[in-house]
């Protein structure tokens, strides 16, 4: 089986071209709408859509009650960004949002307080060191210079027709996927059986990167020529 096929039969098992969601809050002309944060200092950064919240609010919900309840069901959430043509899904990024963080078991900072804190959100929070604070350090004027991170300026080139802007234009319609991962779900590699979410995202990556290598915007786990 080619690895192309492997894609699309993952993306056809998850329906991730049906069940995904816009990343961002746009405006009619496709601009990207930006929120003002920062209590002493202001700065703006790109807004999320709200539907792209509500699916990592929702995903999220599961992992924080399987480790309130320690029924250790998941590990975590896979999620990608990525364009569409038709029904085809053309990924951008992947990665993972893992439930245990640093400590004895203790819950990720990184999903804690979805409902009230958007700072780290799951990675896709608006702090600089997360996937909208710091891309929005690039596409976005009046940030300092400083917190601008070289792997962002990638992902701006991609998604934007031009930046610095108050309201940066996409190139096209960028989508967001996101699933609550269980330990015993079966991966990509169907013949491997049941997949944990390290593994998870390390295939996806490399099947990606094979099959896509000018679009995808991953470092680690890319296939180099």
């Amino acid at each position: 089986m080619d690895h192309l096929t492997i894609w699309n039969r993952f993306c056809d098992r998850f329906e991730i071209s049906t069940s995904c969601i816009p990343l961002f809050e746009l405006t009619d002309s496709g601009h990207v709408l930006t929120k003002e944060i920062g209590s002493k200092v202001k700065r703006l950064v790109l807004r999320r859509s709200q539907g792209m919240e509500k699916l990592i609010r929702r995903e999220i919900d599961i992992l924080v009650e399987d480790w309130r309840n320690n029924t250790d069901e998941y590990d975590g959430a896979i999620y990608m960004m990525f364009r569409r043509e038709g029904d085809n899904v053309l990924p951008l990024y992947i990665g993972k949002a893992e439930t245990i963080g640093r400590g004895d078991r203790n819950l990720s900072a990184n999903i804690k307080n979805l409902h009230k804190d958007q700072s780290k959100f799951a990675r896709w929070g608006d702090n600089y060191a997360y996937h909208i604070g710091d891309l929005s350090a690039v596409v976005l004027p009046g940030h300092d210079r400083k917190k601008v991170n070289n792997k962002y300026i990638g992902w701006a080139k991609s998604l934007f027709v031009d930046y610095p802007s108050t309201g940066p234009k996409l190139k096209e319609s960028i989508y967001f996927w996101m699933r609550a991962w269980r330990r015993d779900e079966v991966g990509i590699w169907e013949d491997f059986g049941q997949t944990r979410l390290t593994f998870l995202e390390y295939l996806l990556i490399g099947v990606a990167s094979s099959v896509f290598p000018d679009d995808l915007l991953n470092i680690e786990g890319q296939n180099r020529d």
